[in-house]
């Protein structure tokens, strides 16, 4: 096992544990290179929604946090805080089925960092969904909004 994917799987371990990252106790690290991760997941009863498919909200948790392990694959990589996220979703994974969820770093800047995320049936390939994962990976420091500007029309 490469040095890569087996320190993403032990940050996946350690996170796990905790609030909405539990969902990674579910996910299987299957491949990672810097800038690139693959994992896989069967969607279970805990998943889904009153229709018995991937929830909306679990795939977004699942957007935000492979993404942001796929960021911490790249040199210098942080995980940063989220600024935005967007998830178009495009057909539904029913309980039982294996997902692929594919991350990627689009680009990696001094203070912000892009990335984009496939779901996909790991039977037919098909696209369930694609989320894009802004995030703020600059200093740790946060400024605070001193004045608020006057609404004046």
């Amino acid at each position: 096992m490469d040095c890569l994917a087996k320190n993403l799987r032990e940050m996946m371990k350690a996170i796990s544990g905790r609030g909405f990252d539990k969902v990674l106790e579910k996910v299987t690290l299957v491949s990672a290179t810097p800038g690139k991760l693959v994992c896989e997941m069967k969607v279970e009863d805990g998943h889904a929604n009153k229709y018995g498919t991937l929830h909306g909200g679990m795939t977004a948790t699942l957007v935000d946090n492979i993404s942001t392990l796929a960021l911490l694959s790249v040199e210098g990589g942080a995980p940063g805080v989220s600024v935005d996220m967007n998830i178009t979703y495009m057909s539904p994974a029913k309980i039982g089925e294996e997902i692929v969820i594919t991350a990627y770093v689009l680009k990696q800047g001094k203070t912000l960092a892009f990335t984009s995320v496939d779901v996909t049936k790991k039977a037919t390939g098909k696209l369930v969904a694609r989320g894009r994962h802004t995030k703020h990976v600059g200093s740790t420091e946060y400024q605070t909004i001193t004045k608020v500007p006057d609404s004046k029309h």
